[in-house]
């Protein structure tokens, strides 16, 4: 979106269009909306501006629910933003902190000042692009005084001697190239701003800072809680806190979200690995948080189980336990790893939905399962793998 297409959206003609308008999901869609738009005589600017939000509010759903009917988007900025119930969690850590106040440098669409002000907390928005910052002005007017949003550059509302008008603050660098629409990612050191203006403020005022998950761990300052989270299945961010926002101890922390449930599992240090074991009863996959904290040491030991292979995040045992940081497959038989042996073998058994999981092997799935020629009304799963020092194709049953 570019500053006139705003313009045209946020006026009162521009805005009640919008509210108006039936979902839009396909391109059909987009196509039938934009011809009656036009036809009945509404701007390019304003057409464009109005369908494109229609979208936008439609795919993003699924992380703000059913405030995305009133909420104002990009496309980048959509899919940069913390979903809110994420938000919500970070909003969580700051309150049990004894904070009041946050200076949100890289607010973006505001994703995560709405879950600061949802619990009541005063924000300082700033945002270095014009339009993203004034979507996030709409998006966070309903929470009135409490939230301030500032079109500014985070170094520039840091004044000389390092200090903002807060108690802490909330640092989301920016991590791709500047636009609102298509974007791409950059080096670590052409973060925005600065990874050493970042850490350096971390270290004078109790911070959170939002990075990619697979961040380079190495340059994780050693004084800050790292934590890795996950949400429905996919490792989405790494939160690294300072101050007294950091949890007295905890150096490594994996947050694993479904739903509107959550599992923590915290420690000192990076765990070393159990030993490899032979192939058990079960395989189990830790979630990709586990595996980004570097706590799959751990998560084996409570289900009494060792590494599949060495330098291969799976794990096998032979007690019948699981657990909210895994996936748990029970085994029923080692196939030929070889597609044609393979294929024939899942026919024999009737299999005809198969999941496809696989770590360690030079395999595509998808180019895998055509020539495997599936039959049957059984279902299964198919986790390929090196078993020691040898590819392995084991197939199993999931474990709810």
């Amino acid at each position: 979106m570019e500053m006139a297409e705003l313009e045209a959206l946020l006026t009162p003609e521009g805005l009640r269009l919008l509210d108006d308008l039936p979902p839009v999901v396909s391109s059909d869609d987009v196509a039938r909306t934009v011809s009656r738009l036009r036809a009945a005589g509404h701007s390019p600017d304003l057409v464009s501006a109005v369908v494109g939000q229609a979208r936008l509010r439609e795919r993003a759903r699924s992380k703000f629910g059913a405030f995305a009917e009133r909420m104002l988007f990009t496309r980048a900025g959509l899919e940069q933003a913390t979903r809110l119930s994420i938000a919500a969690r970070h909003a969580g850590r700051f309150r049990a902190a004894g904070i009041t106040s946050i200076a949100d440098l890289g607010c973006g669409i505001g994703g995560d000042a709405l879950g600061f002000a949802a619990l009541g907390l005063h924000v300082a928005a700033v945002d270095a692009d014009e339009v993203t910052a004034a979507i996030a002005a709409y998006n966070l007017a309903p929470f009135g005084d409490l939230v301030s949003v500032r079109h500014a550059r985070a170094e520039d509302v840091v004044d000389s001697g390092g200090g903002v008008s807060a108690e802490a603050v909330w640092l989301d660098p920016a991590r791709r190239t500047a636009g609102h629409g298509e974007t791409s990612r950059v080096r670590a050191e052409d973060y925005t701003p600065s990874l050493d203006w970042s850490f350096a403020l971390a270290e004078r005022i109790p911070a959170g800072i939002k990075l990619g998950p697979g961040f380079d761990r190495t340059a994780i300052p050693d004084d800050v809680e790292a934590q890795w989270i996950s949400a429905d299945g996919s490792t989405i961010e790494l939160v690294l806190w300072s101050g007294r926002l950091a949890r007295e101890g905890v150096r490594r922390a994996a947050l694993v979200v479904h739903g509107e449930t959550a599992h923590e599992l915290t420690a000192g240090e990076d765990a070393p690995d159990e030993p490899v074991r032979e192939l058990g009863g079960f395989v189990h996959e830790p979630d990709g948080a586990i595996i980004r904290a570097r706590l799959i040491g751990e998560v084996a030991r409570s289900l009494e189980a060792g590494m599949l292979a060495d330098g291969i995040a799976y794990l096998t045992s032979d007690a019948a336990l699981t657990s909210p940081f895994v996936s748990s497959f029970r085994v029923r038989e080692v196939l030929p790893f070889d597609p044609k042996q393979l294929g024939a073998a899942l026919r024999a058994r009737g299999i005809g939905v198969l999941e496809i999981k696989k770590r360690g092997v030079d395999v595509d799935p998808a180019a895998l399962r055509p020539r495997l020629k599936l039959r049957g009304s059984e279902s299964a799963t198919l986790i390929l793998t090196r078993i020691g020092g040898t590819r392995g194709a084991v197939l199993a049953d999931r474990v709810s």
